[in-house]
């Protein structure tokens, strides 16, 4: 899959604080070191459920839990068929892990450094160190080489490759199950996985050291993002409000814009089709800052549309238009007129607003402005400045839900559709039943729903995602 630079990858460590910095240097004074991640490099912070689902994961196919107690991770989206994130620490890649969708599972590739956090006690070969120069540059584990292979190895599994006194030399994937190859004479044990050289030094830090290590970068980002809605404002003159979604990134915006101008009201497209939580963070936010909450409503739009049209899906994303676009259209034209409204839309999330302008107009809303203040932050900048704001984040991102919106949106991977199934039954039902009733009348096989191939039909149309 083609790998998308959308802008610059921030992520560095201070090996001194033992901290994620998004910048070449700490608050501490010292130098940070760049920390290599995947494009686009929209980096977040673990939560306790993120760190759980990856040791369970780990434990699964090593014995034993990857990640202590104490140690600051972050996580890095990678593109991939459906769901897959680097896991950082100590300032290194230390694994990823993937969802196979259609084996309902997660699989884990580990990287060398993961050895340094946790010693696998299955999963596991050894080599003669007469190898270990040879494997370091890539050579698979030959049968000669081989000292042992821990019992548990079936053909297929990751492994880590340890030397005869304990040391990680490399990771890969074996070609035969541990029976097999304690038979070999010769052949292909471990056909290594190439890693890059890395640099990896386990340290304790909490969430509140890393907020005070970008502590010098949040101010300036801080202050750039306050001078850019003044000088908007200043540049039209009109209504204003800023679009709220209930994600961390709308509200971030709402912090800024609220520190840049005072209060303001907060605008709120409610589909119809949200997450309990975020209902309820509208509300929270709504109350805690002292805004008025104007609300525009489009569950109806959704219904009389999916009759027509059935589903929206990946391709053809009709519901962006009808339950959000249309609804604020009419609210602002028979409110204001026209508005100038903050959105909390970043370069990160996707192509197409990497290559929006700052400051826009959406062809189906011509009478709203549009203004980005966090155009150019990670999900990172946004968390730790959350976290140093203190501010009531969607209490959906400590789940594991990192996509804030309609709980069936055809966008989200199909690892977070199992996790909807799980924790939202009601929700998921309801949607089930909306398909199984397209499904019937349009004569589509039971996979078009377990498959989740509802999400994708081929038609072209215009991503008109960017109105947050």
């Amino acid at each position: 899959m083609r790998l998308s630079y959308l802008g610059k990858l921030m992520l560095h460590w201070c090996d001194e604080c033992h901290t994620p910095v998004l910048g070449k240097a700490c608050a501490c004074g010292a130098a940070t070191r760049s920390v290599p991640v995947t494009p686009p490099g929209d980096i977040r912070p673990a939560f306790a459920s993120d760190c759980k689902h990856i040791n369970k994961i780990f434990e699964e196919h090593f014995g034993v839990p990857l990640i202590p107690e104490g140690h600051p991770v972050v996580l890095n989206k990678v593109p991939d068929a459906d769901r897959m994130e680097e896991v950082v620490m100590g300032g290194a890649v230390v694994c990823a892990i993937r969802y196979l969708p259609d084996e309902a599972r997660w699989e884990i590739l580990p990287r060398p450094a993961a050895a340094l956090y946790a010693r696998p006690v299955r999963g596991y070969v050894v080599i003669d160190n007469g190898a270990v120069e040879f494997i370091r540059k890539g050579a698979s584990v030959l049968a000669p080489g081989l000292i042992k292979v821990e019992a548990s190895v079936r053909t297929g599994d990751q492994v880590f490759i340890f030397d005869q006194d304990g040391r990680c030399v490399a990771v890969g994937r074996a070609k035969v199950d541990a029976a097999e190859a304690g038979t070999m004479e010769r052949g292909v044990i471990v056909k290594t996985r190439k890693s890059s050289k890395a640099t990896c030094l386990p340290g304790e830090a909490s969430w509140k050291d890393v907020v005070q290590a970008n502590e010098t970068i949040l101010q300036s980002r801080e202050a750039e993002a306050i001078g850019f809605v003044r000088s908007v404002a200043e540049r039209n003159p009109m209504p204003m409000n800023v679009s709220y979604s209930g994600g961390k990134d709308s509200l971030a915006t709402l912090l800024i814009v609220h520190k840049a101008l005072g209060k303001i009201p907060m605008l709120f497209s409610d589909t119809g089709l949200e997450f309990p939580e975020t209902y309820e963070n509208v509300r929270t936010v709504a109350s805690r800052y002292g805004l008025e909450l104007i609300t525009t409503g489009g569950k109806e739009n959704f219904t009389s549309k999916f009759a027509v049209e059935g589903p929206p899906s990946v391709d053809f994303r009709w519901c962006c238009k009808a339950c959000k676009l249309q609804p604020v259209k009419e609210l602002i034209s028979e409110r204001w007129g026209e508005c100038l409204s903050f959105i909390g839309q970043r370069k990160y999330e996707s192509f197409a607003r990497m290559k929006s302008p700052r400051v826009w107009k959406n062809k189906y809303v011509q009478v709203q402005l549009s203004a980005a203040p966090i155009q150019h932050w990670t999900a990172m900048h946004v968390f730790l400045y959350l976290f140093r704001e203190e501010a009531p984040y969607n209490i959906l991102y400590e789940e594991r839900i990192d996509r804030i919106g309609c709980f069936m949106c055809p966008s989200s991977d199909r690892a977070t559709f199992e996790l909807i199934k799980r924790d939202y039954p009601d929700l998921w039902d309801s949607w089930r039943e909306a398909l199984g009733s397209w499904q019937k009348e349009h004569d589509l096989p039971d996979e078009w729903i377990e498959k989740d191939l509802w999400r994708k039909r081929g038609d072209n149309e215009e991503d008109n995602s960017s109105y947050t």
